[in-house]
């Protein structure tokens, strides 16, 4: 039973920044990658940033170095910092994990809920 539960979000100026964090617990035997997706009303979701388990990430086009992602291993905790945001950000942000429960498991990706990132003009 893994659960991913996301905290930093809110109501934001444009040029502003915003640090949003995701903790895994639960029953976990290797944490793979994590990562940011986010969802705008009527759009797909789309990719954000993700990062290894040895450090390696990977970033969505629109970031364009605006975007950090980092994790923290020993707490299965995973951090997006966001600055010189854009109303064009305005989306959920979605954490996801992929991880094995047991040693003999196949890596499943795992979802949290969503918080939900406001830019304003």
């Amino acid at each position: 039973q893994v659960q991913l539960v996301e905290s930093g979000g809110g109501l934001v100026q444009a040029g502003g920044f915003l640090r949003l964090s995701c903790a895994a617990s639960g029953s976990i035997f290797s944490m793979k990658t994590m990562g940011w997706y986010r969802q705008a009303p009527g759009k797909q979701r789309e990719l954000v940033a993700v990062i290894t388990s040895g450090g390696s990430t990977n970033y969505g086009d629109f970031v364009k170095g605006r975007f950090t992602i980092s994790r923290d291993n020993a707490k299965n905790t995973v951090y997006l910092q966001m600055n010189s945001l854009k109303p064009e950000d305005t989306a959920v942000y979605y954490c996801n994990a992929n991880l094995r429960i047991q040693w003999y498991a196949d890596a499943v990706d795992y979802w949290g809920k969503g918080t939900l990132v406001t830019v304003s003009s």
